[in-house]
């Protein structure tokens, strides 16, 4: 009797087309998410960009002392006023015009600057010098005020990071006692009533956080601490409900973290006779930090990020101010306030809030490579 032959095994993979689609499906969005980032940030470039090559015109109080024809390349100035000096550029009516040599009673000019046309000038008008914002005096100065051509945005990040201070102190050991007790205390039941209202408490709109804090934090701090002392907007009010908003935040991934820890740690802990809480302050938390790290971290940033609480709660001013009963506007809320009024587009008004937005992408992006750091450099790893 013959031995059957037996068919030859195909180990080729087999075309999945359904899988193939759904890889297809996930790298796609995953690239729609990086392009829509690489758009945000262009933007972002594009206005800043368009904020510091902006001319800013300021009054010279130096008027034309007379009439001047479109040939005339030396203006009579009055004495008084401010001098302009040789190589400025100054705008007459709506033309520019390039200074080339000055005195105090004569300017000698470059007519027809940048494609404006020479045209005749009347005496008495002002002639105003170009300025335009440096990157020094944006990141060094310490007014803010557009009415008068300063743009110093030091105030705007001492108010952001003054109510994100007051946040994180009210939201770090209110949400890692949260998760302690979620993770180590609590019974399944009460976990299961504790979660839900946690994340009732995240979804909250942001503008209700608004105007809780500003009428009922604010009248009960005012009410502690004295009028005199609290003032009707401050950075107090709004860094405390920050605080409120980021604690589901905090206490989720911390609750996380915390249960990743393995049980034979807890078991080990208990063995040797320690307590449960001191368990969870001594093993638990430190073999979690890496997790509780990036927690804090994130939480961070959203609360940098809060716009409509600052907007409402903590002033509509800049002020470089280090008392936080006092108001002081935040990067976020300047942006909410500017970008509702009546600014022409292309202004250098309008062209600030994406080099306020430019500074707050660069914050938030330090501050995620942070905790990738600080969770590579802390990992734990169990076997």
């Amino acid at each position: 009797m013959t031995p059957t032959r037996s068919r030859p095994i195909d180990l080729r993979r087999r075309p999945r087309p359904r899988e193939a689609l759904i890889q297809a499906v996930l790298f796609l969005s995953g690239l729609f998410s990086i392009l829509i980032t690489i758009g945000i940030v262009y933007e972002l470039f594009k206005g800043a960009w368009a904020f510091f090559t902006h001319p800013l015109w300021e009054d010279t109080n130096k008027p034309l002392a007379a009439d001047v024809s479109p040939q005339d390349v030396r203006l009579p100035v009055r004495p008084e006023g401010r001098d302009v000096p040789p190589g400025a550029v100054i705008r007459v009516d709506d033309e520019i015009m390039k200074v080339e040599a000055a005195t105090v009673t004569e300017l000698t000019v470059q007519r027809g600057y940048r494609g404006t046309t020479p045209a005749p000038h009347h005496a008495g008008v002002e002639i105003f010098l170009e300025d335009r914002v440096s990157l020094w005096e944006f990141f060094t100065g310490t007014r803010w005020v557009p009415q008068t051509g300063e743009f110093g945005i030091l105030p705007l990040v001492n108010a952001t990071f003054i109510v994100s201070l007051i946040a994180m102190l009210v939201a770090l050991p209110l949400g890692l006692s949260i998760a302690i007790y979620l993770s180590e205390y609590a019974s399944p039941r009460v976990n299961s009533i504790l979660k839900p209202l946690l994340e009732i408490l995240a979804g909250i709109p942001t503008v209700v956080y608004g105007y809780f804090a500003l009428t009922f934090v604010t009248p009960l701090l005012r009410r502690l601490l004295g009028p005199d002392v609290v003032d009707v907007y401050n950075m107090a009010s709004a860094g405390i409900v920050v605080g409120i908003l980021v604690t589901p935040l905090v206490a989720s991934m911390s609750e996380d973290a915390l249960r990743a820890v393995p049980r034979s740690l807890r078991e080990a802990a208990y063995a040797l006779g320690a307590t449960k809480l001191e368990t969870a302050l001594q093993v638990v938390v430190p073999a979690a930090f890496s997790g509780l790290a990036a927690a804090f971290i994130v939480a961070i940033s959203r609360a940098i990020g809060e716009t409509m609480i600052v907007a409402l709660a903590a002033g509509a001013g800049p002020n470089l101010t280090f008392n936080p009963f006092k108001a002081a506007e935040t990067m976020t809320g300047h942006i909410v306030r500017i970008s509702g009024g009546d600014l022409s587009y292309d202004s250098i008004d309008y062209n600030s809030i994406f080099a306020i937005g430019l500074v707050l992408f660069f914050i938030t992006l330090a501050l995620n490579s942070l905790s990738q750091r600080i969770v590579a450099r802390f990992r734990e790893e169990y076997r």
